[in-house]
């Protein structure tokens, strides 16, 4: 999404924790200060503008910092995309600690919480509009067995994004979230070990299984996501808002 804006024109920012933090924020599962700069560096070799920051969302101030970056950089904001989210602390309902669902919880919705906030007090104060793009899941549509923390957070995040749309409507700022399938990134290749040996499937016969359940026949790509992102960035969806949309091969109609 990041590199799809920049060649669509976009000045960026590009934020994540930056380090490893505890058992919960491991090197596998975040995105470290050097990935950050390699992303920003690809988007620079390709023409765009781009620039990172390290931004814990739990954290309000870090998201009013990186907001306020924003702003010193390139003069204003007009787009935020709350994508950062944890997707890897899985366990039944049984068995799920409550440092696990309040992590969860804190990544995935309180921290959009503060960056709808934050950008949104942005965007009235310079006028103009903005658009504001919330990355849900298909686990915001349904529930999914042994992700009880992630689909109730994608839950949440689908009435965040109805109640930003009405209160900030009026100042021409469009909210809206895109849920996402599955989509083997990194997080998600982890996600198909992982459920494949909870279901005791081999790892090819659950991803065939996957397949089999998508009208469009493929699990999805990042291109897919980055180019609705886009779309909704773009004038051509000025009347579009408050919507959570699927981009699931079909596999998700509502």
């Amino acid at each position: 999404m990041a590199k799809r804006l920049a060649a669509e024109g976009a000045k960026v920012v590009v934020t994540d924790i930056g380090a490893p933090s505890g058992e919960q924020f491991t090197r596998q599962h975040i995105g470290t200060e050097s990935e950050m700069d390699e992303i920003v560096t690809e988007i620079k070799d390709a023409g765009g503008t781009a620039v990172a920051q390290i931004c814990d969302v739990r954290k309000e101030s870090d998201v009013a910092a990186t907001v306020l970056r924003a702003v010193r950089e390139f003069g204003r904001l007009d787009i935020i995309v709350n994508n950062a989210g944890i997707g890897y602390l899985m366990a039944d309902i049984l068995n799920l600690e409550q440092a696990d669902w309040d992590t969860v919880l804190d990544v995935n919705l309180r921290g959009v919480f503060f960056g709808i906030k934050h950008a949104a007090k942005q965007m009235i104060a310079q006028g103009g509009g903005g658009r504001i793009i919330n990355i849900a899941s298909q686990a915001a549509k349904r529930g999914f067995p042994g992700a009880a923390a992630y689909v109730s957070s994608k839950h949440g995040l689908v009435g965040l994004t109805r109640t930003a749309a009405l209160e900030f409507g009026g100042h021409g700022i469009t909210v809206n979230s895109i849920c996402p399938n599955h989509v083997t990134t990194g997080l998600g290749a982890w996600q198909n070990d992982h459920f494949s040996a909870a279901r005791g499937r081999s790892h090819d016969d659950y991803m065939a299984e996957m397949r089999g359940r998508i009208p469009l026949g493929r699990v999805g790509l990042t291109t897919d996501i980055a180019g609705m992102c886009a779309f909704l960035c773009s004038g051509e969806a000025d009347y579009i808002t408050g919507q959570n949309l699927d981009v699931s091969g079909g596999e998700e109609m509502h």
